[in-house]
């Protein structure tokens, strides 16, 4: 069983920048995709990036494409999310999510089977 720990937020100005990561344990696999979803108190979890680690595509928010880079690190079986620029709407819990067997949209948190507990992400204006 896979099991997923983020790490990395904290709080930040805005104009900062936070570099989050998402450790993989257990029996992990290259072909699972991996994306980060975000969720504000009182507010559906939103999609904010994804990578397949079979292909190497990537995935993001309209909204957030210019200023958060999704990445890999196979050898440490860890993906990242880089933000850069941030706004106090940004101001988030931020998940990271994995799926072994993608059908749907890469971009549905229903489409993912696997969860972390969270970072927090606070951005101060």
């Amino acid at each position: 069983q896979v099991q997923l720990v983020e790490s990395g937020g904290g709080l930040v100005q805005a104009g900062g920048s936070l570099r989050l990561s998402c450790a993989a344990s257990g029996r992990t696999y290259s072909t699972y995709a991996m994306g980060w979803f975000r969720q504000a108190p009182g507010k559906e979890r939103d999609f904010v990036a994804a990578v397949r680690w079979n292909g190497g595509n990537t995935f993001y928010a309209d909204s957030l494409k210019d200023r958060f880079t999704i990445s890999r690190d196979n050898a440490k079986n860890t993906v990242y999310l880089q933000m850069n620029s941030l706004k106090p709407e940004d101001t988030a819990l931020y998940y990271c999510a994995a799926a072994r067997y993608l059908r749907g949209s890469i971009r549905d948190p229903e489409a993912y089977d696997i969860w972390g507990q969270g970072t927090q992400v606070t951005v101060s204006s």
